[in-house]
């Protein structure tokens, strides 16, 4: 995409890459089949990049530019669901026009998290993601604490995470460093690569064949635009690096933007995050992040053990013996806080947008309410 007096032009070459190339498959077929979308004059779509209040889509015929409908958009409101970059849509549209999104399908899975800010509400990263990529570089900046984090935002959202190491050039100790990460993330792969030197590329492309939807999440600096680039062949993403003193980056990709790869996989670039607060999604998440404690507890003599200072708890009793590492509950402990404090954000903040979106005639008059009312809000 080139960009001429601030007017974006299609690339001609990518407009005759399809939905096909994009993650369109037979499964994808029959959801839009069941959402009886097929006896409508909409087409499938799909989000491969968000500029704010618009959206570029790939269609059938190639790429073009799209918004939401103002129907949708109110509905929107009252939801708190807008589609994202990698979100399956139905929209009308007419050669050389903008295309109007119409539907979201139902999504698979997601990547969000609490977004910054004050106001309870869900920033959704990614949509429709089979595998994240969870990007963290072998330097000052290597944090364990900040990975379980995001190990457990996969897991919430219905994806599986795949942890990459990157910069291992710059590393005296990578396979003390691969333990270290596989302890706090039972089953997930690592794998510690250094573009700069071309190791491990292999491994990564078992994760990026065709039809896949591949994410990449990290935080600044972590050497994500490098990948893109490693992956794709070419420059098409920005590179910066990091500070000497704190080996801390900067932000270097601005928006979400998919790319198709060579190796027939699509992926997901974000930008890079400076923190994660995390968006609940339920129980399942934390027990897949911390399955080895999750596992521990069906052991404990009480079923609501917390796992803090009953008698008989499994858990405290293989940190005495050396078999669990107290940072590790630590954490856990702290997550499931943190969940538990923002599942009652999160319910809040639903009832607070269903009251809103009640239409005028069926509300109470203030004068009307009696003070068990106010109360109740």
């Amino acid at each position: 995409m080139n960009e001429l007096g601030g007017i974006f032009i299609l690339n001609q070459r990518t407009e005759k890459i399809g939905i096909e190339h994009y993650g369109w498959t037979a499964a994808w077929e029959k959801r839009w089949s069941d959402e009886q979308l097929e006896l409508t004059s909409r087409q499938p779509a799909r989000i491969i990049a968000d500029h704010g209040h618009m959206q570029r889509l790939i269609t059938a015929e190639g790429e073009c530019w799209g918004k939401v409908s103002g129907r949708m958009r109110h509905d929107n409101l009252e939801t708190g669901i807008a589609p994202a970059v990698g979100d399956w849509v139905a929209v009308a549209h007419e050669p050389g026009e903008e295309a109007i999104i119409h539907h979201l399908l139902p999504r698979q899975s997601r990547v969000s998290r609490q977004a910054a800010g004050p106001v309870t509400k869900e920033q959704l990263i990614a949509a429709n993601v089979d595998t994240l990529l969870i990007v963290a570089a072998l330097n000052h900046d290597f944090n364990l604490r900040r990975l379980e984090r995001y190990v457990l935002m996969a897991w919430n959202g219905g994806v599986r995470p795949v942890i990459v190491l990157s910069k291992s050039d710059l590393c005296d100790d990578v396979q003390e460093r691969i333990g270290q990460v596989e302890g706090i993330a039972p089953g997930v792969e690592v794998l510690a690569i250094s573009a700069v030197e071309g190791e491990g590329k292999e491994r990564l492309e078992n994760y990026l064949q065709p039809g896949i939807t591949v994410a990449l999440t990290g935080s600044s600096g972590s050497g994500k635009s490098t990948l893109v680039n490693w992956m794709m062949g070419k420059d098409v993403q920005i590179t910066q690096a990091v500070r000497e003193g704190d080996s801390r980056g900067r932000h270097t990709t601005t928006h979400r933007e998919m790319f198709v790869l060579p190796q027939g996989a699509v992926l997901i670039d974000t930008p890079g995050m400076r923190e994660l607060h995390l968006w609940d999604e339920g129980e399942g998440g934390l027990s897949q992040a911390f399955g080895e404690i999750d596992e521990l507890a069906g052991a404990c003599r009480f079923i609501d053990c917390t796992h803090t200072k009953e008698q008989g708890c499994a858990v405290k009793e293989a940190i005495d013996k050396g078999e669990l590492d107290k940072k590790r509950l630590n954490n856990f402990l702290k997550m499931q806080k943190e969940l538990q404090f923002q599942r009652r954000k999160e319910e809040f903040a639903s009832r607070k947008r269903t009251a809103s979106s009640k239409p005028a005639k069926t509300r109470k008059p203030k004068h009307a309410r009696r003070g068990n009312d106010w109360e109740q809000d």
